[in-house]
């Protein structure tokens, strides 16, 4: 068992592990220990069981919504459909939601749902009669809403989903004007909002291109700045691995391996990402790639050299059993909960840098909160200023032109003079977030010298943050 890449040591429960993350930070705060214990405890959890008719005969579903924090209301969080999932899993996650929003300044709680099926092993019938029902169990315990609790997708979720809950809330509630905030991540024609697909890939990226820029850290693990030429390997190749492997494959990077269920692939001159999706959507799996060496465990891929080690799939994948033979300088948590805290303090020992969930994907709670805005302001972003703008760059040209006697060619001028579209204006506030975030988490580290990871700091960021909501509230003096 011991030589079995695959093995999972789960001493801890991950609600525990998230706890242990909290009493490590707790300690830097200085705050009143009752208030620390209103910031941790999960405030609400709803347990659900209903009957769906699968085939000939009916099924009970087991489900869950947690609400961790109602410091800032509305409660957001994801919904995932998983085999795996139970109420521990759905706290922990709701409770990352609290600090993750915290951490990128989102005025929500945070929150979590979950549906234990398998996505894959389901039909979309079948998938659509559970999520209706699912969110008529919410919608009875007041349980969503625009101003209530918004979901999201999720692991096993997507657009198709959220459409689905955005329908059942509104047939239950016609004419709510700002009804269509219920949910996020809906599809562009349902008030959704164009980005918020590859939001936490791209927010990896960007908060992942921040973090290479500072050379003293740098140089503390052994590494030049910047991206380019950096070494990646990938574990999950769903929405967010996939993002993931994209945009850092744009700025430069190598991305050497990639891991997935079936087993991980490996080459050191680098993977083209998108013949890879090409190669997996024709075959049904990421082996036997051309030019790429096959790895039977998957596991095994995130044991290999590399820059930068992004794992982008479910929680408890690198723990005290594994953690000694991680090779990365850089773990870059783009899933939630990868890493255990056992695991953590053997990466630590070794040098390595851990970039913690409750940071690094927070991209797509940031643009879901302007998807929220967009959907409570009734208006796509851009659409008032874009033609104001273009002709207000227009009319600087023209004297510039006027001026030094220089006529700009036309597609040199249409690029200058270009108004921002939606997409452009919700990257620009994604990347803005990821990078103010980053620099309030490294402030704190560099603060606190006894301050050992930089998940303490993002924690440490994050607490004081509600506790300033609650003693504002004046619940705390």
């Amino acid at each position: 068992m011991a030589n079995d890449p695959n093995a999972k040591i789960a001493k801890y429960s991950f609600y525990q592990n998230v706890e242990m993350y909290f009493d490590k930070a707790a300690v830097f705060t200085k705050l009143p220990k009752g208030l620390l214990e209103q910031i941790k405890v999960c405030n609400s959890v709803y347990t659900m069981h209903f009957p769906v008719k699968m085939g000939n005969e009916y099924q009970v579903i087991e489900a869950y919504r947690a609400q961790h924090s109602h410091h800032r209301m509305p409660t957001k969080g994801g919904i995932r459909y998983s085999i795996h999932v139970n109420q521990d899993e759905v706290m922990a996650l709701a409770a990352l939601m609290t600090y993750k929003c915290a951490i990128v300044d989102v005025p929500f709680g945070g929150a979590k749902g979950g549906i234990k099926i398998s996505p894959r092993n389901t039909t979309a019938k079948q998938l659509e009669r559970i999520t209706r029902r699912y969110t008529v169990e919410l919608i009875k315990k007041n349980f969503i809403g625009p101003g209530i609790d918004v979901p999201a997708p999720d692991y096993g979720t997507g657009e198709r989903e959220m459409a689905w809950i955005l329908d059942t809330y509104m047939s239950y509630h016609p004419g709510q004007i700002d009804g269509y905030g219920c949910v996020t991540g809906k599809p562009v024609s349902q008030g959704g909002i164009r980005g918020r697909t590859e939001a936490t890939g791209r927010g990896v990226m960007f908060g992942l291109r921040e973090i290479v820029s500072y050379k003293d850290d740098m140089k503390a693990i052994g590494m030049t700045v910047g991206l380019k030429d950096k070494t990646v390997v990938i574990q999950g190749l769903g929405n967010v691995g996939y993002y993931a492997a994209k945009f850092m494959e744009e700025e430069g990077c190598k991305i050497i391996a990639i891991a997935e269920l079936e087993g991980a692939i490996h080459d050191p001159n680098g993977l083209d990402v998108m013949k890879l999706v090409k190669h997996r959507k024709e075959t049904g799996s990421i082996l036997n790639f051309p030019g790429a060496t096959n790895i039977a465990i998957s596991a095994a891929a995130l044991e290999l050299e590399c820059d930068i080690l992004i794992p982008a799939a479910l929680e408890n994948q690198i723990t005290e059993e594994n953690a000694s033979r991680i090779k990365a300088k850089i773990i870059a948590e783009a899933a939630n909960g990868p890493v255990t805290p056992m695991g953590e303090e053997i990466l630590l020992e070794k040098g390595c840098l851990i970039i913690p969930d409750m940071y690094l994907n927070a991209g797509g709670v940031t643009v879901s909160y302007f998807e929220w805005l967009k959907n409570l302001s009734h208006v796509r972003f851009g659409r008032m200023q874009k033609r104001a703008d273009e002709s207000t760059y227009n009319n600087i040209i023209s004297t510039v032109e006027r001026l030094t006697g220089r006529q700009l060619g036309e597609k040199e001028r249409g690029m200058i003079t270009r108004g921002a579209d939606e997409i452009d204006i919700v990257n620009s506030g994604l990347e803005e977030t990821m990078i103010e975030a980053y620099r309030q988490i490294r402030e704190v580290a560099k603060k606190h010298k006894d301050m050992k990871s930089m998940r303490t700091a993002a924690f440490v960021v994050a607490i004081q943050k509600i506790s300033e909501s609650y003693m504002a509230m004046g619940i705390f003096p």
